[in-house]
């Protein structure tokens, strides 16, 4: 099973092969900022691979598109969508601020 490394928090969680980022960290427990819930539209889910890269599914035209028109011309090289990348085969590391356990009131 596939484990994620979030960095700079260094929280550690297993991810079933297809999960994205962002859902294999909900099932872990962890929040994982988001403003659209998940639909590639507000790119705060946006995030940095440091290792794993090719431990994840090639980017679709709707992610690309939503990294561009949000983070710049450059931002399908530098940056991934944690609610659009799915994780196959191996471990991956990320830089995303703001990752942490979902806190229940």
């Amino acid at each position: 099973m596939p484990k994620i490394r979030v960095e700079p928090s260094g929280i550690e969680f297993a991810a079933n092969d297809g999960d994205t980022l962002m859902d294999a960290a909900h099932e872990a427990g962890y929040y994982w900022p988001t403003t659209c819930g998940g639909q590639a539209i507000c790119t705060t889910c946006a995030t940095v691979v440091i290792e794993g890269r090719e431990h994840l599914d090639d980017m679709g035209r709707g992610e690309r598109r939503a990294l561009e028109e949000g983070r710049g011309p450059a931002g399908p090289k530098h940056f991934r969508l944690g609610c659009q990348a799915r994780v196959h085969g191996g471990d991956v590391v990320v830089r995303k601020p703001g990752v942490g356990p979902i806190k229940i009131s």
